[in-house]
């Protein structure tokens, strides 16, 4: 599958193979921003690379396919929100919906704001809708003051 992760040739194929080989070459990082969105189902947009998060200072892993995009997150911020999904028997560590849209808001200049704004509109169309967990995970990113209008509009 890729350099140093194997998979036996008559084994099923895998639902998520791009997840499953960066979680396993890169333990320490977490899918976040559109890949996550793409895991969520918050979003239309097809990722071309997965993104993930790392600490700071944290080396980056030397992953040729598939594509990765390395975001820096520091202290608080990176480890708030992160989830543990099993995908084909394979822990991967991916940030919850309403971490990954608190990040979104952050990087709205490099995602789109109509990226951002398709995937509010679909966490707003699940259920349960958690302001609360929003507006938490936004404090955190330092977000809060872009976020609350509109979150106040989808009120």
């Amino acid at each position: 599958m890729s350099r140093g992760v194997y998979r036996l040739a008559d084994a099923p194929p895998l639902s998520s193979p791009d997840l499953v080989t960066v979680a396993l070459r890169a333990p320490q990082a977490v899918v976040c921003l559109v890949s996550a969105l793409a895991f969520h189902e918050m979003t239309t947009q097809i990722p071309h690379a997965v993104d993930i998060s790392l600490p700071k200072g944290a080396e980056t892993p030397r992953i040729a396919h598939p594509p990765i995009s390395v975001h820096r997150f520091s202290g608080h911020s990176f480890l708030a929100g992160i989830e543990t999904h099993r995908i084909d028997g394979v822990a991967v560590r991916i940030y919850g919906p309403e971490k990954t849209l608190a990040d979104c808001f952050k990087f709205r200049n490099k995602l789109g704001t109509d990226v951002v704004l398709e995937a509010l509109r679909f966490y707003k169309a699940r259920k349960p809708f958690r302001v609360d967990d929003l507006l938490k995970y936004a404090r955190i990113c330092r977000m809060e003051r872009i976020m609350r209008p509109y979150l106040e509009t989808l009120i």
